[in-house]
C-alpha cells in the first residue's frame, strides 16, 4: 500500500524535529580580551571530533554540537587557548581571549603523528611564524629567511649569488662525509636539499689541486619554496627532539606547515615588494703610481736587463692610462650593480564547513649586482581540507614551481677564469673594456679579460618542480574516556634540473685551448614517502593521559644525473652536436627506506609529562640493508606551576625537563661499492676501478643526545625563560682514510672515529610595555656549541679547504673538530677554529597606536675563523686594498703574501648585523565593504654590518652545501664553513611593501 503524499511530508516534518532535537545551535562573538576587537579565525571545535567551524571576519561564529556535548575548546594562535562548559540551554555564547604572551598553548609536533602543548613540552623547540619570517623584510630565499633565528644553528651563505645557496649546522658537527644538512619536511613531505653541481670544474680546474670537492657554487633546492606559502616552521634541533624519524634526523628536523583555508568569506590578498639589492661590501682595490706600476716587472735594483724593459714599459703603460682618464676600479665595476627586486603574490583562501582552500601564486624576479646575473621564480599552491564526516578528514597540499638562475662564474679555480681569481692579479691601469666592434683585448696579468668572460659566458640553472601530500585522518572510535584515530600520510617530490653553462670559443682563456665549451646537465629527481599510523588517546579522568601511538614508514628516491661537456665548438653554437669533442658523465642514485616506530605518552595532571618511544630503521645504503637499527627516545617535563600546592601567583610557569634520543645518518649513496669509471682507449670502451674503495660493512652513523633545560614564566608570561644544556655524541663516524699504495686503491670508507658537541641555548621573552597605545615585545636568544673529537681510529689528517700551507680542517683525536692548523715557522701548528664562540640574536617589535609597526633583528656572532684565501689572491697578485700599506715600518706587500705562515689568512669572522628592519603601517579602514585592510611598508635586509673581516663577507663558504657525491666530484663535508675563495659578493637590500586585502 503506498502512503499519501500527505502522509510521507509528515514523516519527513518529523525526522527533521528529531534531527533538530539531535543538535544544539551554538553561536556568538569572540573578542580580545584588553582591546575588545573582535577576533577572525579563531577555532570553536568539539574535542575529539572534526566538528568545529572558524570566527569570521567580525569575530562571529556559529556551531551546531551533538546533544549532550558537555565542552567546547576555542583556540588562536598566540591566544590562551580555552575550555568552556556547556549546558543543555547554551546557545549564545560571547566569548573574550587573552593573549599567551609565553606561547604555553602553542600546540607543538612531538612524533610522527601526535603533539604537545609548550608547556608540557620536553625539548627545546624552535618556532618560527609567517610574521616571523615573512613579515618584517622578506628575504631573497626561503633559507636565507632562518638566518639569526633558530637558536643552536650556524647558518651560513655559500655564495651572494642569486638564487641561494645556505648551509644550516644544528648544534655543531653531525657528520664529516655523510649528510649534515637537516632534513625538511613540508606539510609532511620529505623535501629534497640537494646541491647539484654544473660540471664548472671543466672550465675552472678547481678540483684539480688542493681540495678534491665539489666547488660550483651550486644553490640550495629548499630556495625553490616561497616563504610567503609558509603558516609557522618547528625546527627539532637534537636527537631527544627528532628520533622519531630515525636515520633521517642526525642533522635535526625542520617541520614547515604551509597556509590553509578558514571557513568563512573568501578573503583575496595583494601583495607587492619593489625593492633594489647592492653589494654588501666592497674590499677595495690597490691604487698604483708610475713606480709600483713598474715593481710589478721586478724591483729597480734587479739587473737583469729584460725585468728593466718591462719595468720601463709598465711605467709607460700606467702613464698613459692615467693622462687618458682610464684608471679603473674593476671590483666596483664587476660587482657594483644595482639589481632591482620585483615580488608579487596572491592568496585566496576561503571554504565552507566541510571544505577549506587555500591558492596562492607568487612571481619573484630580482637582478644580481654583477651584470647578467639574476634569479626568477614562479611558483603556485593549492591546499584543500575536506571534511567526508564528522570522523573522516582529508587533506591535498600541491605546489608547483618554476625558478631560474643566472649565477655567474665565481669561487676558486686553478685556471684564472673565475671574475675573482682574473681580477685578484689585474692592475687598475690596464683597460679590459671592449672597442668600437666589440672586440675585449687581452689581459696580459691573468688568463682571462673578466669583463669578457662575464658579458660573453652564461651559467643558468632550470628547476621545474612539483611537490605534492595527502593526510588522511579517521576516527576509528569515540567515546567518553577513549579515541583511537588512523593517520595515514603519503607525499612525492620531483624536480626536474637544467644547467647549461657556455664558453664561447672566442673567450681569451678559450682561444689556445679547448676552444669553447658548452657543459649541459640534466637531473631527474623524485623522493617519496608514505605513512601510517595509529594514534589511541585514554583518558580515565581529568587527571591522567595515555596517548599510544604505533606507525611504518617507507621512503624511496631515485636521482638520474648526466652532464655532457662539449668543446671545440662551431663559434656561436652552444648545441652540444656543433662541437668536435663531447664528454658525458652519468650518475644514478637509488635508496629505499623503511622504519617501524612505538611511542607512549603520560600526561598527569596536566603538569608531568612522560614519553618513550622505539624507531626501528634500515636502509638500502646500510652495509646490512636488511638489518633493522633501533633508535629509543624518552623525555620528562614536571611543570611545577600547574601542581595544586604552587601558590607562587607572579609565577605562572616553572618547568624542569630532560630528554634523551638516539637517531642516525645513513651512509652516502654507494659508500659501500667500490665504483667503477668509464674510460676510452683508442676508441675501445671500457672501465676502470675508482682508485676510492667501497666498504660491504658500512654503518650508519649513530648520535645520542641528552637534553635538560629550565623554563620559566612570570607575570602572565610577559617575562619568560627557556635554559638549555645538550650533549650530543656521534658514534660510528664516515670517514675516508689513505691505504697503503700497494693495495691498488689511495682511500676507503671507515667507520673510523666519534665526535663529541656539547652546547647552552638561552632564550628570553620580554613583554616591557604593553599599553592600548604602545606595545613592545623583545626576545633575546643566546647560543653557544663545543665540538671535539673523542676517538680516531686512523691517524690524525687534514681535510677541507687547500692544504696545511694555506691552513686547513685538521681531524685529531681529543682536539675540536672545528680546528684550524697551518704551518707557522716550519712547523704545523694550530692557527685558529671555524666554530663561533657564541651567537646572540636580538629581535623587537614594537606596535605603536595599533597600526604602526616597526621590527628588527640583529644578530651578533663573536669568533669563529674564515680561512681567507681571497686575500691571499690578492695579496699574491700585488692588487691588495692595503698593499702599501706601512706596518710596523714594513710594507704589507713585502712580507704578506709570501711570509710562510698560514695564520695571516686565517681571520676572525665576527659580525654583528641589522639582518632586519622594517616599519609597516595598516590603514585603519572604516564601513568597507569591498577593502578589508591596506599595508604599506618598507624594510631593508643586511644593510648594517659591524665587522673587521676583510672579505666580502663574514658568513661565506665555498664548501658549506649539502652536495651530492657525483662521478666527477667527491661532494662536499661538514667541516668546511668558512672557506673563503673569491666567492660572489653577499648583498643587501632594501624594499617597499603594499598588501591589500579583499
Amino acid at each position: 500500500m503506498l502512503m499519501p503524499k500527505s502522509g510521507f511530508l509528515l514523516l519527513l516534518c518529523l525526522c527533521s524535529t528529531f534531527a533538530l532535537f539531535a543538535q544544539q545551535n551554538i553561536s556568538g562573538k569572540i573578542k580580545d580580551a584588553v582591546n575588545g576587537r573582535p577576533i577572525p579565525g579563531v577555532t570553536v571545535r568539539v574535542p575529539n571530533t572534526n566538528r568545529g567551524t572558524i570566527s569570521d571576519a567580525t569575530g562571529l561564529y556559529t556551531l551546531a554540537v551533538p546533544t549532550g556535548t558537555s565542552t567546547l575548546v576555542v583556540s588562536y594562535t598566540g591566544y590562551k587557548t580555552r575550555t568552556i562548559k556547556l549546558t543543555p540551554t547554551t546557545s549564545v555564547l560571547d566569548l573574550t581571549l587573552e593573549e599567551d604572551f609565553a606561547r604555553l598553548d602553542e600546540v607543538v609536533v612531538t612524533g610522527l603523528a601526535t603533539n604537545v602543548k609548550r608547556s608540557n613540552l620536553a625539548n627545546a623547540v624552535a618556532t618560527i611564524s609567517n610574521r616571523q619570517l615573512n613579515g618584517v623584510a622578506p628575504a631573497q630565499t626561503f633559507d636565507a629567511a632562518l638566518n639569526g633565528k633558530v637558536p643552536g644553528a650556524l647558518i651560513t651563505s655559500n655564495s651572494g649569488a642569486p638564487g641561494g645557496g645556505i648551509s644550516v649546522k644544528m648544534r655543531g658537527i653531525t657528520s664529516v662525509f655523510g649528510n649534515s644538512q637537516p632534513l625538511y619536511v613540508v606539510d609532511g613531505v620529505f623535501f629534497n636539499n640537494s646541491s647539484i653541481p654544473a660540471g664548472l670544474n671543466d672550465v675552472t680546474g678547481a678540483a684539480t689541486a688542493g681540495n678534491p670537492n665539489n666547488q660550483d657554487n651550486p644553490s640550495s633546492r629548499i630556495a625553490d619554496l616561497n616563504p610567503a606559502d609558509i603558516e609557522n616552521i618547528e625546527i627539532l634541533k637534537g636527537a631527544s627532539a627528532a628520533a622519531m624519524y630515525g636515520a633521517k634526523a642526525a642533522a635535526g628536523v625542520i617541520i614547515i606547515t604551509t597556509k590553509k583555508g578558514k571557513a568563512g568569506k573568501t578573503k583575496i590578498s595583494v601583495n607587492q615588494e619593489l625593492g633594489f639589492v647592492k653589494v654588501r661590501h666592497l674590499m677595495g682595490v690597490r691604487r698604483f703610481t708610475a713606480e709600483t706600476a713598474a715593481d710589478l716587472a721586478g724591483t729597480a735594483d734587479n739587473p737583469d736587463p729584460a725585468v728593466q724593459a718591462k719595468r720601463d714599459a709598465y711605467k709607460a703603460q700606467f702613464n698613459t692610462a692615467q693622462s687618458a682618464g682610464k684608471i679603473f676600479d674593476y671590483e666596483k665595476e664587476m660587482y657594483g650593480e644595482t639589481g632591482q627586486v620585483l615580488n608579487t603574490g596572491i592568496s585566496l583562501s576561503g571554504g565552507g564547513e566541510k571544505t577549506t582552500f587555500f591558492l596562492s601564486g607568487n612571481r619573484r624576479q630580482e637582478e644580481g649586482i654583477v651584470k647578467n646575473t639574476g634569479y626568477f621564480n614562479n611558483s603556485v599552491r593549492m591546499n584543500i581540507d575536506h571534511k567526508l564526516s564528522d570522523r573522516i578528514s582529508l587533506g591535498v597540499t600541491t605546489n608547483y614551481i618554476y625558478s631560474s638562475s643566472d649565477r655567474g662564474l665565481t669561487n676558486n679555480d686553478n685556471n684564472g677564469v673565475t671574475y675573482g681569481v682574473a681580477l685578484s692579479s689585474t692592475p687598475d691601469f690596464v683597460d679590459l673594456h671592449p672597442n668600437a666592434l666589440g672586440e675585449y683585448p687581452r689581459n696580459p696579468f691573468a688568463a682571462s679579460n673578466p669583463l669578457e668572460t662575464r658579458d660573453k659566458m652564461n651559467n643558468n640553472e632550470q628547476t621545474n618542480r612539483f611537490v605534492g601530500g595527502t593526510n588522511l585522518e579517521i576516527h576509528l572510535q569515540q567515546s567518553d574516556h577513549s579515541t583511537t584515530r588512523f593517520v595515514g600520510r603519503g607525499g612525492v617530490d620531483y624536480y626536474n634540473y637544467k644547467t647549461a653553462a657556455l664558453f664561447p670559443r672566442d673567450l681569451q682563456f678559450e682561444e689556445n685551448g679547448l676552444q669553447g665549451h658548452s657543459i649541459q646537465g640534466n637531473t631527474n629527481n623524485i623522493n617519496t614517502n608514505i605513512g601510517g599510523f595509529l594514534v589511541n588517546t585514554f583518558t580515565p579522568n581529568n587527571n591522567v593521559s595515555l596517548t599510544s601511538t604505533a606507525g611504518a614508514t617507507l621512503e624511496t628516491g631515485y636521482m638520474d644525473n648526466i652532464v655532457t661537456a662539449a668543446t671545440n665548438l662551431v663559434s656561436g653554437q652552444s648545441n652540444l652536436d656543433a662541437s668536435a669533442n663531447t664528454t658525458t658523465r652519468q650518475f644514478r642514485q637509488k635508496y629505499r627506506d623503511n622504519g617501524l616506530f612505538i611511542q607512549e605518552d603520560l600526561s598527569l595532571i596536566d603538569a608531568i609529562t612522560l614519553s618513550g618511544g622505539l624507531r626501528f630503521d634500515r636502509s638500502t645504503n646500510n652495509g646490512e640493508y636488511k638489518k633493522y637499527y633501533v633508535f629509543p627516545k624518552g623525555s620528562f617535563s614536571w611543570n611545577i606551576a600547574k601542581m595544586k600546592f604552587w601558590n607562587v601567583s607572579g609565577v605562572n610557569n616553572l618547568k624542569l625537563r630532560a630528554a634523551y634520543g638516539q637517531s642516525g645518518n645513513v651512509p652516502p649513496y654507494s659508500s659501500k661499492f667500490t665504483g667503477m669509471l668509464g674510460s676510452n682507449i683508442g676508441g675501445y670502451p671500457g672501465v676502470l676501478v675508482d682508485n676510492l674503495q667501497g666498504n660491504p660493512d658500512i654503518k650508519p652513523e649513530r648520535q645520542t643526545e641528552f637534553e635538560t633545560g629550565l623554563d620559566i614564566s612570570v607575570m602572565d608570561g610577559r617575562i619568560s625563560l627557556e635554559a638549555s644544556y645538550y650533549n650530543k655524541k656521534i658514534y660510528d663516524v664516515l670517514l675516508r682514510h689513505a691505504l697503503p699504495g700497494s693495495t691498488g686503491y689511495a682511500s676507503e670508507w671507515k667507520n673510523s672515529g666519534d665526535l663529541k658537541n656539547q652546547g647552552i641555548e638561552l632564550g628570553l621573552t620580554l613583554i616591557p610595555v604593553n599599553t592600548p597605545n604602545l606595545k613592545w615585545s623583545s626576545t633575546i636568544n643566546w647560543w653557544r656549541n663545543r665540538s671535539k673529537v673523542t676517538k680516531l681510529t686512523i691517524p690524525a689528517y687534514a681535510i677541507g679547504a687547500f692544504g696545511n700551507s694555506l691552513g686547513t680542517f685538521y681531524l685529531e683525536q681529543g682536539q675540536p673538530a672545528t680546528q684550524i692548523k697551518g704551518i707557522v715557522g716550519g712547523a704545523l701548528k694550530l692557527i685558529g677554529n671555524s666554530e663561533p664562540k657564541f651567537q646572540m640574536s636580538f629581535f623587537n617589535e614594537l606596535t605603536i597606536y595599533k597600526n604602526f609597526s616597526l621590527r628588527f633583528l640583529i644578530h651578533w656572532k663573536k669568533g669563529g675563523d674564515n680561512i681567507n684565501l681571497t686575500q691571499l689572491l690578492t695579496d699574491a697578485g700585488a692588487t691588495s686594498f692595503d698593499y702599501d700599506d706601512i706596518v710596523n715600518g714594513t710594507k704589507v706587500g713585502a712580507y704578506r703574501p709570501g711570509a710562510g705562515d698560514a695564520s695571516i689568512y686565517v681571520q676572525d669572522a665576527s659580525y654583528v648585523r641589522i639582518r632586519e628592519i622594517g616599519l609597516y603601517y595598516n590603514v585603519p579602514l572604516k564601513n568597507t565593504n569591498t577593502i578589508k585592510g591596506i599595508r604599506f611598508g618598507v624594510s631593508a635586509n643586511n644593510f648594517f654590518t659591524w665587522t673587521n673581516y676583510v672579505g666580502y663577507d663574514p658568513e661565506v663558504s665555498n664548501f658549506g652545501s649539502n652536495t651530492i657525491t657525483t662521478s666527477q666530484s667527491r661532494g662536499s663535508n661538514g667541516l668546511s664553513t668558512g672557506v673563503d675563495v673569491t666567492p660572489f659578493p653577499a648583498s643587501k637590500r632594501a624594499s617597499f611593501h603594499v598588501g591589500l586585502d579583499f
